[in-house]
């Protein structure tokens, strides 16, 4: 955190911890933010203040030609500049080197602007250093949060110190809470349309780290390049910290989430969040509680009872499939590992997941692959009550075997394969990995889906010609299309519409093998590969109908042949 702090290391901080941070909502504390930037301004610019009046014995000239406020103003703005490069140049450091440069020359010039000129002049100054910056969940919260306080401020009068230490302290207190207040409730809808989640504890949580980290830690982090021994000393205040955090993260209600509402809701919600804080009548501020509503109540349709959808996410060389019916959710894989801090169910999965607001009942690993297997963890820490199954489990009530059979809302799950014989006595499987793979049936009330993980050929065959009479319309392409799965005795046999690839782009296997291609085309099976397709999503009431995600959310920059790769996949 202390790396974090003093140069911008953010993967200096663990998974775990920005889970924490995220949770009681104070992860903006833990960059190099507009908070820092500003308290190292002040430092810099008290010092060289205090310098330069230490001056006025020797060199009295240097103050009669260039006065300390200047020297003290200018300075200070220069050296948070390059603090804020030397950290990185996030965007909240941009914003507010941008604000404090008007600032100082406002004062200066002995000058006062309006502060929705301010406010715009460093929103449009940002945006020319870095037009993409719109991109960035920082950037509309650096600004929104920035902006609300300027529109809730009550004014210089309000701020006038007036009575004893006691009352002033009282005073200051209330309008730390005020304030966090404010901010807390009027960026409540922005984090839940960029984030998908709201930190109830974030008001509380806010109120102690904020002070914690602006007096305490960053001066002790920031002085601690000059004195190392003062890092020992921040390391044991993060410490208390951290113990705080996790106890309000452990609280069971420390975070809500809510499904992504769609762009009218979502943008309503924020307009709503704003005017509840404004300094407005309560008659018209209540009105913010109107628009607010329709985005926390919205709910994502589902299936109709009957009906499922099968969603094959974009996981890159992996697998990662969400099958959905109308109450009810299964995870078919969790995806790859991309590193020691970093899988698809962490950045992939999840997301999702809490975007349409599901909770998962079943979980399928196929194998214990890390194409595969490899978000496992995230998931089943995010969802804890789900149901495992597996083919590498130590537990026999994790364990999918042929024959297990249950049905939601009119749709039947089965899975065929490994058979009770594929384990061993100590539980292990007899096969290969891939030989290994839990074979997934689902069935509608017309209409079917495959899910054979990395199967191979022989195990391929063996299933085909052991349930002769099985057809399904569409199928998840065995082990990402390689050529030793996708036989023609199994292509033949279930005579598939559709068949789903979930593959990476430019992977070194080559996978989709185009001899499996051939096989698709010459038995016009339609196809869809996910770096082309993205997100590809078939429903059984359209059976005839995959959406691409890459082609129903186009950006300006996609290449203009994306349509007619996409059209290419489709035709067999």
């Amino acid at each position: 955190m202390l790396a974090a702090l003093v140069v911008g290391d953010q993967s200096a901080i663990d998974r775990d911890d920005w889970a924490l941070f995220r949770t009681t909502g104070v992860a903006h504390l833990m960059s190099i933010s507009g908070l820092h930037v500003t308290m190292f301004a002040w430092l810099a610019t008290a010092c060289l203040g205090w310098g330069w009046r230490r001056l006025a014995p020797v060199w009295p000239q240097a103050l009669l030609a260039v006065p300390t406020p200047v020297v003290a103003g200018l300075g200070g703005v220069a050296l948070a500049a390059t603090y804020a490069l030397f950290s990185g140049w996030g965007v909240p450091a941009q914003r507010t080197v941008i604000m404090l440069a008007v600032v100082v020359g406002l004062r200066l010039g002995v000058r006062q602007w309006p502060w929705p000129v301010v406010w715009l002049l460093a929103m449009s100054a940002v945006l020319l250093l870095d037009p993409w910056a719109l991109m960035q969940p920082g950037f509309w919260l650096s600004f929104v949060a920035v902006g609300i306080l300027f529109a809730t401020d009550p004014g210089r009068a309000s701020r006038v110190p007036q009575g004893g230490v006691l009352r002033r302290s009282g005073r200051a207190f209330t309008g730390l809470l005020r304030e966090q207040g404010v901010v807390t409730l009027a960026l409540a809808p922005l984090t839940l349309l960029l984030f998908g989640q709201f930190s109830v504890v974030g008001l509380l949580a806010n109120l102690v780290a904020i002070p914690v980290v602006t007096l305490l830690v960053t001066p002790l982090a920031m002085l601690g390049a000059v004195l190392p021994a003062l890092w020992e000393l921040a390391a044991w205040v993060v410490q208390g910290l951290s113990s705080a955090l996790q106890w309000l993260g452990q609280w069971s209600w420390a975070a809500v989430f809510r499904p992504a509402a769609p762009w009218p809701m979502a943008l309503a919600a924020v307009a709503g969040g704003g005017l509840l804080v404004l300094r407005l009548p309560w008659v018209l501020r209540s009105a913010g509680l109107l628009m607010l509503a329709p985005a926390l109540l919205y709910l994502p349709p589902r299936p109709a009872p009957g009906q499922f959808e099968l969603i094959a996410l974009d996981v890159g060389q992996g697998s990662a499939v969400l099958v959905r019916t109308a109450r009810h959710s299964l995870l078919y894989d969790t995806g790859p590992r991309f590193g020691p801090e970093s899988d698809a169910g962490e950045r992939v999965v999840l997301p999702l997941l809490r975007a349409l607001g599901d909770q998962l009942d079943t979980v399928v690993v196929s194998h214990r692959d890390s194409d595969h297997a490899g978000g496992a963890a995230a998931v089943r820490t995010a969802y804890p009550k789900a149901r495992w199954l597996s083919s590498y489990s130590a537990q026999v009530s994790e364990r999918c075997v042929a024959g297990q059979r249950w049905t939601w809302d009119g749709v039947t799950f089965e899975v065929l394969r490994p058979l009770p014989g594929d384990y061993g006595h100590d539980g292990q499987g007899r096969l290969s990995s891939n030989a290994m793979s839990c074979v997934l049936r689902v069935a509608g009330a017309r209409h079917s889906a495959w899910l054979g993980g990395d199967i191979d050929a022989a195990h391929e065959v063996q299933l085909a010609l052991a349930r002769p009479q099985d057809r399904t319309t569409v199928m998840l392409a065995p082990h990402h299309g390689s050529l030793t799965s996708s036989t023609p005795v199994l292509l033949n046999t279930l005579q598939p519409r559709w068949v789903l690839v979930q593959s990476g782009y430019r992977n070194r296997f080559g996978h989709p093998a185009p001899d499996v291609l051939d096989r698709y085309n010459q038995r016009s099976i339609r196809w869809v590969n996910s770096p082309v397709c993205g997100a590809a999503t078939w429903r059984s009431a359209e059976p005839d109908t995959v959406q691409c995600h890459r082609q129903d959310s186009r950006r300006y920059w996609h290449h203009g042949e994306l349509a007619g790769s996409l059209q290419a996949a489709h035709k067999p």
